[in-house]
């Protein structure tokens, strides 16, 4: 079990930084032909990622919900990203093209995935009493003593929100 870390922290990221949704949705329970081997693709493309960071990925997170899986996912840059995602020597291309072929519209599986590129100050990361997660795992865990109390405080949009 994940030792806890009593009190409150948050991530330090001084470095823009992607954050990557990425997710399976099964529309046709039965039709474990279509979406088993799709949810399985992801195995091999995580364990080539953990094994060689110098690809850009920075950590994850998995998560499951009633009608799928889906993980999150912390980049170095969107190149990063990108290069991983359309070189045919690493192992997304392959399984994007076998569920094209596989799957196409046929409806049973979906997938889905967001893409957001966050600069430093643009975003806003709270944990309290829980173990490293997330993006504080992916990059920085620090404790969020003498830190801005809100999120309202915490973000420096270049925006403002009403």
């Amino acid at each position: 079990m994940a030792q806890i870390m009593p009190g409150r922290y948050t991530a330090q990221v001084d470095e823009p930084f992607v954050v990557f949704l990425i997710g399976i949705r099964i529309n046709q329970f039965l039709a474990f032909s279509k979406w088993l081997p799709t949810a399985q693709a992801m195995a091999p493309m995580l364990r080539t990622l953990y094994q060689h960071p110098e690809k850009g990925f920075l950590g994850g997170e998995n998560f499951i919900y009633w009608r799928g899986a889906g993980l999150i996912q912390y980049w170095r840059s969107f190149e990063d990203l990108e290069r991983f995602a359309r070189n045919p020597a690493e192992p997304h291309l392959a399984a994007w093209q076998r569920f094209h072929r596989a799957i196409g519209n046929d409806g049973s599986v979906g997938i889905w995935h967001e893409t957001y590129l966050i600069k430093p100050g643009n975003y806003e990361a709270f944990y309290g009493n829980m173990p490293i997660f997330g993006l504080a795992a992916a990059t920085q865990h620090v404790p969020a003593k003498g830190r801005r109390e809100t999120a309202r405080q915490q973000l420096k949009p270049e925006t403002p929100y009403a």
